[in-house]
């Protein structure tokens, strides 16, 4: 089955840190770029970071520089979200997608 299942979301505190995942299945994983997506009700999906398929390049949104970083192992046809010094504005429903593939999303909530 062709899938992207996402976790690892939650609540945090600001200034905490969460590390999501985003597990994949049924395609050749290695072979293509992921993003990470969020979004927020009332507004439209936000890119928020996204990786080539060997992982040799990255690229983020301006709100997240210096405090997400992607990465990935295509050993285990997984990638990751580290997101640190989080912020209130960093809730959001969180998506992996490549192509019109696209997971369930995983909630990530900021609030003290």
């Amino acid at each position: 089955q062709v899938q992207l299942v996402e976790s690892g979301g939650g609540l945090v505190q600001p200034g905490g840190s969460l590390r999501l995942s985003c597990a994949a299945s049924g395609f050749t994983f290695s072979s293509y770029r992921i993003n990470w997506r969020r979004q927020t009700p009332g507004k439209e999906r936000e890119l928020v970071a996204t990786i080539t398929s060997t992982g040799g390049s990255t690229n983020y949104a301006d709100s997240v520089k210096g405090r997400f970083t992607i990465s990935r192992d295509n050993a285990k046809n997984t990638v990751y979200l580290q997101m640190n010094s989080l912020k209130p504005e960093d809730t959001a429903v969180y998506y992996c997608n490549t192509g019109s593939l696209w997971g369930q999303g995983t909630q990530v909530t900021v609030s003290s």
